[in-house]
């Protein structure tokens, strides 16, 4: 029976890959990942060759039917995403689900590393001895009684968000009643890197003054 390598891979600066990755990824047999164009880059500055096939959240269930038939072949199938790790708000659940319901005997393997969530907690200053995270909110059924749940959290809530809707979410979080204070972190360990912290309407304030630093992929943590 095959194995299922877990790849982590870095959420922006390409040094962040571990030596058990890059070990991992030179020693599979085929990699699949959300994006191939992505993944590419990654592969070419390590100077690894591989067959690179595209596994991204339309084609996952289509693709786990051809990974099961590799690791009852016996294959080694690494499964990475864009960046960070796989299964965290990214492709991948799925896929590890049916490989244990459907094939008990293969190995699947964890190889840890870079997570936007875990990076973005490191560096803000916020007691995360227990936290919510919620991964990106519904862009419209369900996002109000999500917003109403974090309104009501005594503790920590991260959450993902994308820069056309940052905006929006901070007019959404300053409308919850109690001022809450917020840390967002974006575009982490690539150039433009950016923690900004201190009440809803203070972050506010920073975004409207720089309008050029809604861009990137944003870490929100929410507190009291």
């Amino acid at each position: 029976m095959g194995k299922l390598s877990i790849v982590a891979t870095p959420i922006g600066n390409l040094e962040d890959t571990t030596l058990r990755a890059l070990r991992t990824l030179k020693e599979c047999d085929v990699i699949y990942t959300e994006d191939t164009r992505v993944t590419s880059k990654l592969l070419a500055k390590y100077e690894l060759r591989k067959s690179v096939f595209r596994l991204d959240t339309v084609t996952e269930a289509k693709k786990t039917d051809e990974i099961i038939a590799r690791l009852e072949a016996g294959e080694h199938v690494a499964l990475v995403s864009d960046a960070g790790t796989p299964g965290i708000s990214d492709p991948g659940a799925r896929l590890v689900a049916a490989v244990r319901a459907r094939l008990s005997d293969a190995r699947i393997e964890a190889i840890p590393g870079a997570s936007a969530l875990t990076a973005a907690l490191s560096i803000a200053g916020v007691d995360a001895g227990e936290f919510t995270f919620l991964g990106f909110l519904p862009h419209k059924k369900g996002r109000q009684t999500v917003l109403k749940k974090l309104a009501k959290s005594e503790i920590p809530v991260v959450l993902y968000e994308s820069p056309h809707r940052i905006i929006k979410l901070l007019t959404e979080l300053s409308h919850l009643g109690e001022q809450r204070n917020v840390v967002i972190a974006r575009e982490l360990t690539k150039i433009h890197e950016e923690v900004v912290a201190g009440t809803v309407a203070e972050v506010q304030v920073h975004f409207a003054e720089h309008p050029d630093a809604v861009r990137g992929e944003f870490v929100v943590i929410v507190t009291h």
